[in-house]
């Protein structure tokens, strides 16, 4: 999770071309908005486990001063300004196979530190009482067993290599074989001061067995991510973050959620993500305010101290308000010791038909860590997952 500033990391769109896009709304205690977004868009297909990118795609690469082959071979790690391309329409990102092997998963961190709580300002019309501190707890092993959806987010940064946490949402416009990953719009974006992350990968039930540290160290690729690593050809997050969202969150936290669209590194057998791991979580947006909500399970790979990113967690609760400007959609917040690498998470709410759905995703929390903070989702969140479902809606 973050803490006022993408504390769990943000993400990059991989594949190999990233467009942005854009599109506003707010609401006091209410989510609105139209749609808008960000978006990497797809090299090609997946053939025989292989990435393919289409000549003319290659020519408008190197249009950008862009040599796919030095890229791979390292010069993704320039982040020079100019070459960052944040204001560009253009952001590249091929897969690079074998990058995310187990000692740089688990080595990726949260960057940069969280604020305290004395920071915080707001609207106190809207804003509940800080909530009580929640110990989150250990899910159990295996987590493929236990909560299939969710996976950990990886990608580099100026920084160095990032984490996140990520899950498995439904797709609209394919029923039952889902490529889509639902997840904060700082692990894709770096905000207003920065632009796309690069290397993005999503792990489903990572270090599915729980492995503690000294253990996952020895640990195969097959034993850290057991079904594989997941690259993003597309990803698509809120106008309001890339232009608003900061270090510490900004007045674009509201606005701090993204979907990205997942390829297999290696192949999977012609099996979607989805099906890949048996599950997918439907996204509730026309979810209830806080008063309206019992409870809500956040769930994510805590990083920093005292966690080691190696295991998940959950943390459960009944949800608060917490506003961070008035006129801007009024956030959930929940008590939750989790901290950075949770950002990202689900956060979980029995839904209409009375099954559980994604309603939220972590956004924010304090340096103390005691709870966590995520957006409310309507219709700008709508947008851009609509976005993302009907772009490969026909493939």
């Amino acid at each position: 999770m973050r803490s006022f500033r993408p504390l769990l990391a943000p993400a990059a769109v991989a594949a190999a071309l990233a467009l942005t896009a854009t599109g506003c709304g707010p609401g006091e205690d209410a989510p609105g908005g139209s749609p808008s977004a960000s978006a990497a868009q797809t090299p090609g297909g997946a053939g025989a486990g292989k990435i393919t990118i289409p000549e003319d795609l290659k020519g408008r690469l190197k249009e950008h001063g862009i040599d796919l082959d030095k890229w791979r071979g390292g010069e993704w790690r320039n982040w020079d300004k100019d070459k960052w391309l944040r204001e560009a329409q253009d952001f590249v990102n091929p897969i690079i196979e074998d990058l995310w092997d187990p000692d740089r998963m688990r080595e990726a961190e949260e960057p940069d530190r969280p604020v305290d709580d004395g920071d915080l300002s707001g609207d106190e019309g809207v804003t509940d009482p800080t909530p009580r501190r929640v110990e989150a707890t250990r899910v159990a092993t295996p987590y493929h067993g236990s909560a299939p959806e969710a996976g950990k987010l990886l990608f580099d940064g100026p920084k160095g290599s990032m984490v996140c946490s990520a899950t498995v949402v439904k797709d609209p416009a394919h029923p039952g074989k889902s490529n889509l990953v639902w997840t904060a719009g700082h692990c894709v974006h770096a905000g207003k001061n920065g632009g796309w992350y690069r290397n993005i990968a999503f792990v489903p039930s990572y270090n599915d067995k729980g492995l503690s540290t000294d253990r996952s160290e020895a640990a195969t690729r097959e034993d850290v991510a057991p079904y594989g690593v997941w690259w993003g050809d597309w990803a698509q997050t809120s106008e309001q973050w890339i232009d608003q969202g900061a270090p510490v969150g900004g007045q674009g936290a509201p606005y701090d959620f993204a979907v990205v669209h997942v390829t297999p590194e290696k192949g999977s057998g012609g099996k979607s993500l989805e099906e890949t791991v048996g599950s997918a979580l439907p996204v509730d947006f026309a979810a209830p305010a806080a008063a309206g909500i019992a409870e809500m399970e956040a769930t994510g790979y805590p990083a920093a101290p005292p966690y080691d990113g190696e295991k998940l967690y959950r943390c459960a609760d009944k949800p608060g308000r917490l506003s961070l400007k008035a006129g801007q959609p009024t956030m959930y917040r929940i008590g939750c010791s989790m901290t950075g690498g949770s950002s990202g998470g689900g956060w979980v709410a029995t839904g209409g038909n009375g099954e559980p759905a994604l309603v939220s995703n972590t956004s924010i929390g304090p340096v103390t860590a005691g709870w966590l903070a995520g957006p409310r989702l309507g219709a700008e969140a709508k947008g851009v997952y609509t976005a993302v479902s009907e772009k490969f809606a026909g493939r």
